[in-house]
């Protein structure tokens, strides 16, 4: 009986049936991680000692442009600013880009890593400033590296179109569009998808995140001025205090969540800035406000942005200012929205590569990640979740209740090895079960 399945199997793959080294790539092998490991593990500490700010990533995109061009890439750089495009062109198939960020954030490096970052620069206002890759940039783009040489050096084990998209200023959710409006979907193939991961001190290294459907939220950065009418703070009641008013507004914001949204509709309104007056006796003539929004849906994000606006202007109609609240949303990005289907593709061969207790359901966050702006024009998009803390410090903290340092933390700093490692196996695995896609 033994020897009769046996012999139907290898009948199979000699004959019609023929599995083709395509199908037989599913994810790479340890040995082929470690082949690439220590060019990765370099590339990741140059780029961690050299950290550059959003919309001067010059020599980041360089080093980017350089590694893919030995690899065999066609390159093309300055997309979008300092973007970098990396296509390899593999034969008929379906054609599957990766997102990696270059920029890094204005934050002092505190890791006492022996690579650690000590650049200081001078940000767009001219102020000295530190620089760190305190959000794993550094991580993703090694990872999108290590899959790029593993996809170069097997091109006989996949066919299709594989693209590195080295991507700018995602910090200031501006890197995304200008890329597609200079024609990343058009001068380029036009990926059928695009996948990205992001590391997190929320999972040890090793494990792999995943949220179907929303993921991470729409963001507006809104500016708020109040206009009153200033003097002498020993005579208010000549004058409308902008203070008052900005106090009453803030307060009444909170009411747009509360009272007016579902309660099963995320929403946060938050005020981070608030700036008005020069002395404690002088009722100044204006106040501006600074703030985040975050939602999901987008008629909710309507809604709350309209609120915002009808609340400024009430509450300063109230107070008698004679002239209406200005207010500017000046920053916005969309909700990332991982395409169901796609993303439950992908886990299947990431829990047939990994374990299934390696891969694990997230709940959505109301952070934010230019990242949303791929699923342009019907492109599905997934993003991961990369465990990147010690799994022992990990445990330890689960077990304490202590909140580990994540991303735009100056302590935040990857497990590297078993980061890295793991985020070539979870990305290659999943560009191959991709490519292998109709």
């Amino acid at each position: 009986m033994k020897r009769t399945i046996a012999m139907a199997i290898l009948s199979f793959m000699l004959g019609a049936g023929r599995l083709s080294a395509a199908d037989a790539w599913q994810a790479p092998s340890p040995q082929q991680i470690d082949s690439v490991y220590p060019q990765m593990v370099a590339l990741y500490m140059d780029l961690h000692r050299h950290p550059e700010l959003s919309l001067h990533e010059e020599k980041t995109a360089a080093k980017i442009a350089d590694q893919l061009r030995k690899l065999g890439y066609d390159v093309t750089t300055g997309v979008g600013g300092t973007g970098v495009v990396g296509v390899l062109k593999n034969g008929p198939g379906p054609v599957v880009a990766i997102r990696a960020e270059l920029d890094a954030l204005p934050v002092p490096e505190r890791t006492g890593l022996p690579y650690a970052s000590h650049v200081t620069t001078r940000n767009d206002l001219g102020i000295e400033v530190p620089v760190m890759h305190a959000c794993g940039h550094d991580l993703h783009m090694s990872v999108g590296m290590g899959t790029a040489a593993l996809l170069a050096q097997n091109k006989d084990h996949w066919h299709g179109t594989f693209i590195y998209i080295g991507q700018p200023a995602e910090e200031r959710i501006q890197g995304a569009t200008a890329m597609l409006r200079e024609g990343l979907f058009t001068r380029f193939p036009k990926p059928d998808f695009v996948f990205a991961v992001h590391d997190s001190a929320g999972l040890p290294a090793g494990k792999v995140g995943y949220t179907p459907g929303y993921s991470a939220s729409n963001a507006d950065s809104v500016d708020v001025t109040i206009f009153g009418k200033g003097g002498h703070g020993s005579a208010p009641q000549v004058t409308v205090d902008p203070i008052v008013i900005a106090a009453r507004t803030i307060l009444a914001w909170q009411t747009i969540v509360s009272r007016e949204t579902n309660p099963q509709d995320p929403a946060v309104v938050t005020v981070g800035t608030i700036q008005g007056g020069t002395k404690n006796n002088i009722i100044p003539d204006e106040v501006r406000l600074s703030l985040t929004v975050r939602t999901y849906k987008e008629e909710v994000r309507r809604h709350v942005l309209a609120a915002i606006e009808r609340i400024a202007d009430a509450e300063a109609e109230a107070a008698g200012a004679e002239t209406k609240p200005e207010v500017k949303v000046f920053e916005s990005v969309a909700a990332v929205y991982n395409d169901p289907v796609v993303t439950g593709r992908v886990v299947a061969a990431l829990q047939d590569t990994l374990g299934k207790s390696n891969v694990v359901q997230e709940p959505p966050v109301m952070a934010s990640d230019d990242f949303a702006e791929y699923r342009r024009d019907g492109v599905p998009i997934v993003m991961l979740e990369l465990g990147a803390a010690d799994p022992a410090t990990f445990a330890a903290a689960e077990k304490s209740g202590r909140v580990l340092p994540g991303p735009h933390s100056p302590l935040f700093a990857p497990d590297l090895e078993p980061s890295l490692k793991t985020g070539i196996l979870v990305e290659t695995t999943a560009v191959l079960d991709l490519l292998s896609q109709r």
